[in-house]
């Protein structure tokens, strides 16, 4: 399968796209110096905001690429750090008000961690598995494979019987020029009046059987008449030509993702085969109908005002 068909199958059948965020799109990077992720960028009520999660926030909004200096003289820092001191700010408020002791709540901040988690067992990947050193063996290896695959210049006769078609494989053969018959004799109307000619394509994008076919028929020769689900042709190479291969630079993203959805998709294989998973088909209410909460550990407000959570008996 190509390269890239593989990425994208592995993408859709491991349901991996959420823990992708950008992956693709930044080197591997290798962990801060010792220290670095102790450095506060602000304190919000004693409470501090580090310059490594500003860094963080600026890459997952697209406003730096990882590995890129960022410091408090970089135009998008006010703003990053602004809006996680407000971020802050509101969250030191829900919990002030209990808002983060409820069921709910408590089951979202849960679903919350969990998603984080993914996220750094995927950046961990990364570092560890996605090096340069593999990089540039998968990179030698599509050059390798991209020149193998031909661009060609093609013409074929499309026909609507096998009878038909040999008697213009006959004629062919009699020295009946190709385009003269493909003009005249072919049912393809997208290609007719060209003389048949699809111009410059790449087998390996063309339905079966016509890679294969391609690679039997010498340049400038008919292939044998042969059948597909349009009907029969018979095919002319005109011409053969490689297309140059794309940069390191070009496929880097490619590769990025490609090694990491390898490496998750291996995880994933290896964690389900040896989990205890049980489909719980026959729960006939909401989970948590009858939960207890948990205690709550923050003030709370009371009254006619308070969250309706605020409540609830709190469990031992």
């Amino acid at each position: 399968m190509p390269f890239f068909r593989m990425a994208r199958s592995i993408l859709i059948s491991g349901g991996l796209a959420l823990l992708l965020s950008g992956c693709g799109e930044q080197a591997p990077s290798s962990s801060s110096p010792a220290g670095v992720e102790a450095v506060s960028a602000a304190w919000v009520n004693e409470d501090p905001i580090y310059l490594v999660d500003v860094e963080l926030e600026a890459i997952a909004q697209g406003r730096i690429t990882s590995g890129e200096t960022f410091g408090r003289d970089h135009p998008d820092f006010r703003p990053v750090l602004d809006q996680l001191i407000d971020q802050r700010l509101l969250a030191q408020e829900a919990v002030r008000r209990g808002l983060d002791q409820g069921i709910s709540a408590q089951r979202r901040l849960a679903a919350g961690r969990e998603r984080l988690l993914g996220n750094i067992l995927v950046e961990n990947l990364v570092t560890t598995g996605v090096t340069e050193t593999a990089i540039d063996e998968m990179y030698r290896e599509q050059v390798r494979l991209q020149q193998l695959d031909d661009e060609v210049r093609l013409r074929h006769i499309l026909l609507p019987s096998e009878e038909e078609a040999m008697a213009v494989a006959d004629q062919l053969a009699a020295g009946t020029d190709f385009t003269e018959l493909a003009l005249r004799l072919s049912q393809d109307i997208r290609t007719r009046i060209d003389g048949g000619s699809f111009g410059w394509v790449s087998p390996n994008d063309m339905a079966a059987p016509f890679p294969e076919i391609i690679a039997n028929t010498p340049t400038g020769t008919q292939s044998p008449i042969f059948q597909s689900e349009q009907g029969w042709h018979v095919l002319r190479v005109d011409e053969r030509r490689t297309r140059p291969p794309m940069t390191r630079a070009e496929m880097r993203p490619e590769i990025i993702t490609f090694l990491t959805l390898s490496q998750i998709s291996e995880v994933l294989r290896d964690l389900r085969a040896a989990a205890d998973i049980r489909d719980d088909s026959s729960a006939t209410r909401p989970v948590g109908d009858s939960d207890t909460p948990a205690r709550k550990t923050g003030p709370v407000s009371t009254g006619s005002g308070s969250d309706p959570d605020s409540s609830e008996t709190p469990a031992p």
